[in-house]
């Protein structure tokens, strides 16, 4: 005859609040890799943002931080301006503008970092002439 034994299933008994506890973890340890696969303390957030800030800007990020402030503008236009097919009209030049600037204030700030970066690790020497 084949064997029907089965392993013995717990029930999840409820607490005295009426709450379901699960068991908990019973298999194999959580390697070390597994444990942290998320970053959860500050300082790997803080330097999640010192990596971002470290990025070299991009065309394509200004130009998203431009839709997103042309279309407040055009939203500000139509709603309190009585014109709105001019500030229609407007869009793409003022998003041309917006990214520019976006971009090249973005490239000004990153190069700003980078010399600040580089004096501060570069040990006092000076640049030469």
């Amino acid at each position: 005859m084949a064997q029907t034994r089965r392993k013995r299933q717990t029930k999840h008994r409820g607490n005295a609040a009426g709450m379901v506890e699960s068991r908990g973890r019973t298999g194999r340890k959580p390697t070390a890799a597994e444990k942290s696969g998320k970053p959860s303390d500050p300082a790997s957030k803080k330097q999640d943002r010192l990596d971002k800030a470290n990025r070299p800007p991009t065309w394509r990020g200004a130009f998203i931080k431009a839709m997103f402030a042309t279309v407040v503008l055009l939203l500000f236009a139509i709603v309190f301006l009585k014109q709105s097919n001019q500030a229609i009209g407007l869009f793409p030049v003022v998003l041309a503008m917006y990214t520019l600037i976006s971009y090249f204030t973005d490239k000004w700030m990153y190069d700003r970092r980078q010399r600040k970066k580089s004096r501060a690790g570069g040990g006092g020497k000076t640049a030469p002439r």
